[in-house]
């Protein structure tokens, strides 16, 4: 049960894929219950970019992963993610210009969830409508809980 990664190439309209596999029992076991959700990851930082999609990957979801939000808007002519995963200080479009672009794209949009090391993350997330913020540094766990709580791929914090 592996995943698959696609990443828009900046302002390129290029994709390239790759398959990963989960590492252990324990994520196979929760790729079964995601049911191939798809999250795209726009974050200018490419360390940050690659340590989500092996994780989110190894959780059982599809990735798509984008460097800015041009990128990113590409990659939403052909994909609909069931979230997105945004870096509001990115060069070429920040994650404010992405949020008032992708408003106006048509057809069904996926609730985004703000990744900012900025004090203020809360105030910029509700700025652009997103449903969550999770600050940077982040831990892992929480923002794989906050993921499924708005994919509805696995129950979320508290659940019993």
């Amino acid at each position: 049960m592996g995943g698959t990664v696609a990443d828009g190439c900046c302002g390129t309209g290029m994709e390239r894929t790759a398959n990963v596999a989960p590492r252990s029992e324990v994520q196979l076991e929760r790729s079964r219950v995601v049911r191939r959700k798809q999250i795209l990851i726009v974050d200018d930082d490419q360390e940050i970019r690659e340590m989500l999609e092996i994780t989110l990957i190894e959780e059982g979801y599809d990735v798509l992963s984008a460097g800015d939000g041009e990128a990113a808007l590409a990659l939403l002519e052909r994909h609909r993610p069931n979230l997105i995963l945004l870096d509001m200080r990115m060069p070429v479009m920040d994650g404010w210009g992405f949020a008032r672009a992708y408003a106006s794209c048509p057809g069904p949009r996926a609730p985004i969830l703000v990744m900012t090391a900025a004090v203020d993350a809360g105030t910029w997330a509700r700025e652009v409508g997103a449903c969550a913020s999770v600050a940077k540094p982040f831990d892992l766990n929480r923002l794989l809980d906050s993921i499924a709580a708005h994919t509805g791929s696995a129950p979320g914090p508290g659940a019993a």
